[in-house]
């Protein structure tokens, strides 16, 4: 697939259900809606990736989404995390 305004190449890969031409990131097929997988390549697979939801640690902030990464910092607001008094 090209980019219709330059013309740059974006990359396209192939549905898996029905085989229509897609672009490489598509999280969804734009013709039969099937739901497709997408890894960067340095993102790990799922064999090798065990999440344990338990033990994460979300954001102190009340209105933020994120969960805390291994340097006590949200990965979405960016705020480090305060533990509340017990």
């Amino acid at each position: 697939m090209k980019c219709p305004h330059c013309g740059q190449s974006l990359g396209e890969r192939l549905c898996p259900s029905c085989g229509w031409a897609i672009l490489k990131e598509s999280v969804f097929c734009h013709r039969c809606g099937s739901r497709l997988e997408y890894l960067t390549p340095d993102s790990p697979s799922a064999e090798e990736e065990s999440v344990d939801f338990s033990k994460r640690i979300l954001c102190s902030d009340g209105t933020c989404i994120g969960v805390i990464d291994e340097k006590g910092i949200c990965k979405v607001c960016g705020k480090p995390y305060i533990a509340e008094a017990e």
